[in-house]
């Protein structure tokens, strides 16, 4: 979000007030261009890193408070999960080596927040997506304690009036409800800025559009989540969806999501992209305003824009235009958020590298690229690669080429002639530039990754997998090797055993249940098609009512099968809850001589553990 100190919109007046400070923002611009005040040269680059924390289990260790007071260090920031954080680059001068000495400084911020972790046992880790992320860490009582992530929540709950709705669907499947913004800290990116030549921003902008499908499509990295496989770059559904405003309803809310790609090309200037996101997104915060931007002009002074970039914050393009002051000089640039965190700080520097040289080498015949090829092409390309990776057949200049091809045969040469262009050393471009190629030809980050996962499964539960996977992650990570090279692994993973393992990594999450108006009939039919000896019954909701074991069954009447199944179940059971230590419920099991416990969290039926399931205990 930027701004730290903000409020909720409130009364007629202060959206009155508001919108005051935002218009007079947007004349200012105006302006600056119009007079030539906006910094043409030298380009800057910088980057956002956001990065995970974790235990010694590998799990999310909520430790970013003490983490901040520990580093001492304005380079580092909150996010609104307690088990995240961002550290912010210095800028540097686009030319010579900026990508190796950005690469060094990143390197330097990462080796400080390593020692400051491991002084309170954490460690800190690279990832789009932390693959043991688990619904009970995406609770309110993981969110960042600080104000300005708290008015968030409940502005965005307001203006969708119900619970957050999740659903992604690719090899495997996530339906989940939720009451807050939370899941939106699964999400981690290494964020890249490119100053742009004001003259040039609408042309650059569009550029910066059209190349956004093929360069997500080779540095995807998060195919996981709540062990799930789903999208290749499953960041992408997931961000849009965690914050998504707009309820299912036949009321008009948004029309958009507010994390989004676009709708068409920009045209006019860089005002009209600003002013854009005014149209289309109501201001949903404010902050404390001075003198308004136009009087800071008339009297000689270069105005920051402060409300103009708070509405801004709140309105996620995966290409966003940023209006920024640095030395007294205002400055405009792109912030690719599209990129995920990891999988290693090269790859990472290697996508910076791939997608500004493609920035720096458009050629001529895209200077008006909105009169060349259709914008729901290129936003087609972007899905398909948040979803397809490298496998995405791309529209490009009116036709369709693979992902591999157009990259290999256009893209990597293009930017090559970028880099070259605006000095960039030799040695840096074909370092950085030969990892984006060993990637397409040898091995990318989610083909490493579900590889990995699926050989872990076979030797490993679930949540056990997604641990050995984490750790595994991390190894890789501390060698410095690009993923490219990265060996796949299976059970020969040394993880940390547990002394208290918890139901949840025990679990069947895929219960075979009967609603309680079905007959009895159906009921035995579907425990002799499964060879299962319990089956929970619930209602519509899911929510579970009892239980009928294969013992109750052998006891009906055959002319009576025909009956609801709720005739013959069991209401008084013994139950379990996610967090219930595996020891506690097999001596309970074994106490009461039972041969299941339903998984019960807020009613809801989650999993069942049974005999079977304490043989890998």
């Amino acid at each position: 979000m930027g701004e730290h100190i903000v409020k909720k919109l409130g009364s007629s007046g202060e959206r009155s007030a508001y919108a005051g400070q935002l218009l007079s923002d947007i004349e200012a611009l105006e302006k600056m261009l119009s007079d030539g005040m906006i910094e043409k040269e030298p380009l800057r680059i910088g980057a956002e890193q956001e990065f995970c924390l974790v235990d010694d289990s590998w799990y999310p260790a909520p430790h970013a408070l003490k983490m901040l007071e520990l580093l001492n260090d304005d380079h580092f920031t909150t996010e609104i999960a307690t088990y995240n954080l961002e550290a912010n680059l210095d800028p540097l001068e686009l030319g010579g080596n900026c990508f190796s000495r950005l690469h060094q400084d990143l390197v330097d911020l990462l080796e400080k927040a390593d020692r400051t972790a491991a002084s309170i046992d954490t460690k800190i880790l690279l990832s789009g997506i932390l693959p043991t992320i688990m619904p009970r860490n995406l609770t309110s009582d993981f969110m960042t304690p600080a104000e300005r992530y708290f008015v968030l929540n409940d502005v965005l709950k307001e203006l969708r009036g119900e619970n957050f709705e999740l659903h992604i669907e690719g090899v495997d499947e996530v339906n989940i409800l939720h009451d807050s913004v939370l899941f939106e800290g699964c999400n981690t990116s290494f964020q890249t800025h490119l100053q742009i030549d004001p003259d040039d921003f609408v042309n650059s902008y569009n550029w910066s559009q059209a190349i956004a499908g093929p360069v997500l499509s080779i540095c995807t990295n998060s195919p996981l989540l709540l062990g799930k496989e789903l999208w290749n770059e499953t960041r992408i559904a997931l961000f849009t969806q965690s914050i998504d405003t707009r309820a299912s309803s036949y009321h008009l809310n948004e029309r958009e999501a507010r994390v989004n790609f676009g709708e068409g090309w920009a045209r006019g200037t860089a005002a009209d992209i600003f002013k854009e996101n005014i149209v289309r997104f109501r201001s949903i915060l404010s902050s404390e305003f001075e003198t308004r931007s136009t009087e800071l002009l008339k009297k000689g002074k270069i105005p920051k824009l402060k409300a103009l970039n708070l509405h801004n914050g709140t309105v996620y393009r995966w290409n966003r235009p940023c209006y920024g002051v640095t030395n007294n000089k205002p400055h405009l640039r792109i912030e690719c958020r599209y990129l995920p965190a990891g999988p290693s700080v090269v790859d990472e520097i290697a996508n910076m590298v791939f997608w500004v040289g493609l920035m720096l080498g458009r050629p001529k015949k895209f200077d008006k690229i909105h009169e060349r090829m259709e914008f729901k092409d290129v936003k087609q390309n972007f899905r398909k690669a948040a979803q397809y990776g490298l496998a995405t057949q791309m529209c490009w200049d009116g036709q369709m080429i693979s992902s591999e091809r157009l990259i290999l045969d256009e893209l990597l040469p293009m930017a090559y002639r970028g880099l070259y262009s605006k000095g960039i050393d030799p040695r840096d471009a074909e370092y950085y530039l030969t990892i984006i190629e060993n990637r397409v030809k040898e091995q990318d980050a989610s083909a490493w990754v579900r590889s990995s996962y699926r050989k872990l499964k076979k030797n490993f539960k679930k949540t056990d997998a997604c641990r050995a996977l984490t750790a595994a992650i991390f190894r890789n990570q501390k060698k410095g090797y690009p993923v490219a090279t990265w060996k796949l692994i299976d059970k020969d993973i040394n993880i940390k055993l547990e002394q208290d393992k918890l139901v949840h990594q025990f679990m069947n999450r895929n219960v075979v249940s009967l609603n309680e108006k079905d007959s009895t009939e159906l009921a035995i039919s579907m425990m002799q098609w499964r060879n299962i000896h319990h089956l929970p019954i619930i209602d519509a909701r899911g929510k579970l009512k009892g239980l009928i074991s294969w013992t109750d069954i052998e006891k009906i009447e055959k002319n009576n099968i025909s009956l609801p199944v709720s005739q013959f179940m069991k209401t008084t059971l013994q139950l379990t809850h996610p967090e219930e230590s595996m020891a506690e419920a097999k001596q309970r099991m074994q106490e009461l001589n039972i041969g299941c416990l339903p998984v019960v969290y807020n009613g809801y039926l989650t999993g069942i553990i049974t005999r079977n399931d304490f043989n890998t205990f």
